[in-house]
């Protein structure tokens, strides 16, 4: 049998449903998954116990929530959901690199006053629901490419933890960030999933080989008849391609 370890460490379970659901799905995933996500709709109707609640069934935990304000709400935000002891949160690149450096000090401050290890902040680029066409109409006149390349460089002068990206900008956010960054990688599907409303769209063996650390998947784990299974056979799929 294969030693599954990192590959099952790289596949972040998207919990996009119901309390209920989202109960459900991480009871059915104990043992196999590693890290589940807890993204605002979840998060906003259940508050902080959902952490709680997936911390006590041993996940780690990436709330995305997507920081974007003034800088120092952003410290005093980021400060408050660390001290729930999650594992990874999210802040917009788009906010600006002194932002960005404020998330970063509020992950710091929120570790220390809650005497848990410090979690990593990655920045979101630009959403995999977006196309050139979406960039456009929002007054960004350029390739929704080289808006994430200038984004992946403003969150290195930040020096955030890494990036959010879509597979297809993995490759170059690893050669501009390193072997140490982590790059979240949202808008991937096995073959034969459907995309749904992710536009920039990758398999996970091919997400992984392009400089992905972290692949997010949802619908494909959790609608999936045998949960465990379909996560077993995402993990059997990116085990040895390695970044």
């Amino acid at each position: 049998m294969q030693d599954l370890n990192n590959s099952r460490n790289q596949i972040i379970v998207a919990l996009d449903g119901s309390l209920e659901e989202a109960l459900q799905w991480a009871d059915e995933l104990q043992g196999e998954a590693v890290w589940v996500k807890v993204g605002m709709t979840l998060f906003y109707q259940t508050g902080p116990s959902i952490i709680k609640q997936m911390k006590d069934r041993g996940f780690k935990v990436f709330l995305d929530l997507k920081l974007h304000d003034i800088p120092n709400q952003v410290e005093n935000a980021s400060a408050a959901l660390v001290r729930l002891g999650v594992d990874l949160i999210t802040v917009h690149a788009g906010g600006g690199r002194a932002m960005m450096a404020s998330a970063m000090l509020g992950a710091r401050k929120g570790a220390e006053d809650a005497s848990v290890s410090v979690p990593k902040v990655v920045a979101v680029t630009v959403l995999t629901s977006m196309t050139d066409d979406t960039l456009e109409s929002i007054g960004v006149s350029d390739t929704a490419e080289n808006q994430v390349e200038r984004l992946i460089r403003l969150s290195k002068e930040a020096c955030t933890d890494g990036i959010v990206c879509s597979p297809h900008e993995a490759s170059m956010a690893r050669s501009i960030l390193g072997s140490g960054a982590y790059i979240v990688t949202p808008g991937v599907r096995p073959v034969g999933a459907e995309a749904g409303d992710q536009s920039r769209i990758m398999t996970p063996a091919k997400a992984c080989a392009s400089g992905a650390s972290h692949l997010v998947i949802g619908r494909p784990i959790t609608e999936a008849a045998d949960r465990k299974e379909a996560f077993r056979a995402i993990a059997e799929e990116i085990e040895g391609v390695h970044t």
